[in-house]
């Protein structure tokens, strides 16, 4: 089918229509945008700086999901913080499509990594005999170039569709970002089954791999009853911070995809908790929690520091 589309371009009508508190909101997500970067960046070149943490499988996959936190921050954030300026908030039809297929890019690929986190965690303490030669190095490239795959797939069939949609009439979408749902409400076609596309590749994955992890993360406590205290203490411990991440994450999309498109009062908050508070979260959940990666960044910036008083 053509895409008979006139518009060539989209007006965000953002956050607030108030120039005093978009002022106050250029600020604060300025800020949270610099913590994010500074904070995911800084988990990912301390692990990759230590090859003791990034030999270990766990730390290899938290070091590719800080890189996707920025990422998917990036795609969001800095266009948010730039309109916040600008009473006309615009974006080029190819700019809009670009966003899309980015966020769902990069946010499907953390889906499969969180997964994978996950069968690392399961292995690790269901199976911590043969651990060392089941996560090796092949199976953790292998899980990345799916995630690479899976997140291309995904994306790649949301943004052949949206292609596929006609918009020849009003141009205003009630959002800060370009994604499937505003997009569906301008189209000048009948939607019903984009609907249902959404919700097949977006939403029902967001359900199964939720729960999926969840029914992974009660088995693997449930086998800990057979651990000492010490290691039940060290395993709940790894483990709240995954299934933290993983609730941050995987609530928002339900909340998102798995509806139909029904107005949805709350959405514009729901999306930046996903895109903007969570991707800041995460490193927090991480580090502050991990006794090994606070000494392993401690030991980063000491050498960082004393390397050049050297000279």
């Amino acid at each position: 089918m053509q895409n008979q589309s006139f518009v060539t371009e989209f007006i965000l009508l953002g956050l607030s229509q108030n120039p005093k508190v978009e002022k106050i909101l250029f600020i604060i997500f300025l800020l949270l945008y610099l913590a994010t970067i500074g904070g995911n960046m800084t988990i990912v070149v301390t692990i990759v700086w230590n090859p003791a943490l990034l030999g270990s499988p766990m730390y290899f996959f938290l070091a590719f999901l800080s890189l996707l936190d920025a990422c998917v921050s990036s795609i969001v954030t800095p266009k948010m913080i730039i309109d916040l300026f600008y009473k006309r908030k615009s974006i080029s039809f190819e700019c809009c499509m670009t966003q899309v297929f980015s966020v769902h890019f990069f946010s499907a690929v953390e889906v499969i990594i969180l997964a994978a986190m996950a069968y690392d965690r399961y292995v690790a303490i269901c199976k911590p005999l043969h651990y060392s030669s089941i996560m090796n190095r092949r199976l953790c490239g292998i899980l990345v170039g799916v995630a690479w795959a899976g997140g291309f797939l995904h994306s790649i069939i949301q943004i052949i569709f949206t292609l596929q949609l006609p918009f020849c009439g009003p141009n205003f979408i009630d959002h800060f970002i370009c994604d499937l749902f505003p997009l569906l409400k301008l189209a000048c076609t009948d939607t019903h089954i984009f609907v249902i596309l959404v919700f097949a590749n977006s939403g029902s994955i967001c359900i199964i791999i939720f729960s999926f992890l969840l029914v992974s993360y009660g088995v693997i406590l449930f086998s800990l009853r057979t651990h000492s205290s010490e290691g039940r203490r060290k395993a709940l411990f790894t483990c709240g911070s995954h299934i933290t991440v993983v609730v941050l994450f995987f609530v928002p999309c339900i909340l998102i995809y798995a509806r139909p498109t029904s107005p949805f009062s709350l959405e514009k908050n729901v999306f930046i908790f996903a895109d903007v508070l969570t991707p800041l979260l995460n490193p927090m959940v991480y580090t502050f929690r991990n006794k090994e990666m606070k000494n392993a960044i401690r030991k980063m910036w000491r050498k960082l520091l004393v390397a050049p008083n050297t000279y």
